[in-house]
């Protein structure tokens, strides 16, 4: 497809570390009644453009980008579809937290937030996994933290066993908290997520992933759109609440294309607290801390409601984290350039 005289605007932010190329403008037309069918239409008529925007030389192997899109919902102030280096997640907390500061500070909004603001504006995004509350703090109408509901995070399996060529059989819990994870202790694969070197991390989440993706079929009860495993999380293996929040579980989300979170994964916490409660080590409105292993950052996250989803006990999860303006992008294609299209390197 030629894309020359192209031109896409973007916001850039970063919530914890982990970036989000928001596009504001200048993309193609995305047909599609619902959210989930929006997706589709990217995935099988533009995809083009998100190696464009997310590859070299415009991103790069761990970019992450949201392309905001008019919702399909009535009770949403605006839709997103979420973009990686392998195609489109139906759910990104780190995106939310990000997203819920720039629709207060764009005006997307009919609330008014006046310079004298103080308190919590509420913001309704939908996501392909549903639409996602997220309550942003106003100070002297300034946005600030924000904290969002999850859709209803369950646990689909507890101790479920994979066969691997390097571990044998290893155990591990599914949980999905707008999208679906492995969830594994770093100490069954020799790995520390506080000190083991990224490339190794890497290494072991991908045959874990590789592994359950070829032996476990998930499902979910809403939309076959949301079933598949969307990456793997390596945690520290501290699960059990203590009631100290300076002492914080730490992890690292493998998704998509061995692509490396570099914030505590949000839709990530809210699987984890979904197993968790599951598992009873966690109860309600019990608040946990999330780090990144490597990075530092860090999110919280405690279950707030029980609910159902199909057939599964879940909860909703509230994760609360920061986001930051990091600078503003416009990009352009050149026919003669013979990168238009993007490259990685792996």
């Amino acid at each position: 497809m030629e894309d020359n005289g192209l031109e896409i605007s973007t916001v850039e932010m970063h919530t914890g570390g982990e970036p989000l190329r928001i596009i504001i403008s200048g993309y193609p037309e995305i047909k599609g009644d619902t959210i989930l069918a929006k997706r589709r239409y990217l995935r099988e008529n533009l995809d083009h453009i998100r190696k464009l925007m997310m590859y070299e030389p415009r991103g790069h192997y761990d970019m992450y980008g949201a392309v905001i899109v008019p919702p399909g919902s009535e009770m949403a102030d605006l839709g997103v579809i979420f973009m990686h280096n392998e195609g489109y997640s139906t759910m990104c907390g780190h995106a939310v937290i990000a997203l819920g500061r720039y629709a207060v500070d764009s005006g997307l909004l009919s609330t008014d937030v006046s310079r004298s603001s103080v308190g919590e504006v509420p913001v309704f995004i939908e996501c392909p996994c549903g639409v996602v509350k997220a309550l942003v703090n106003i100070e002297e109408g300034k946005s600030g933290r924000v904290r969002f509901t999850s859709v209803p995070a369950f646990a689909f399996g507890l101790d479920l066993e994979v066969d691997t060529e390097k571990f044998g059989k290893i155990k591990v819990d599914i949980g999905f908290g707008g999208a679906f994870y492995v969830l594994v202790s770093g100490e069954r694969l020799g790995v520390d997520v506080r000190s083991t070197r990224v490339n190794e991390i890497v290494e072991v989440a991908n045959i874990i992933s590789t592994a359950a993706k070829s032996q476990i079929k998930v499902h979910h009860p809403d939309s076959e759109d949301l079933a598949f495993l969307y990456g793997t999380i390596i945690t520290d293996g501290n699960d059990m609440f203590n009631g100290n929040l300076q002492q914080p579980t730490a992890n690292i989300c493998v998704f998509a294309d061995n692509q490396v979170d570099r914030s505590p994964c949000g839709s990530g916490v809210a699987a984890r607290i979904a197993v968790q409660y599951a598992r009873k080590q966690i109860g309600m409105h019990q608040t946990r801390v999330f780090e990144n292993g490597l990075v530092g950052s860090k999110f919280t996250g405690q279950a707030v409601k029980e609910t159902k989803c199909g057939e599964f006990d879940a909860v909703h999860v509230e994760v609360a984290g920061s986001a930051h303006y990091i600078g503003k992008c416009s990009f352009t294609v050149e026919k003669e350039d013979p990168f238009k299209q993007g490259f990685l390197l792996k």
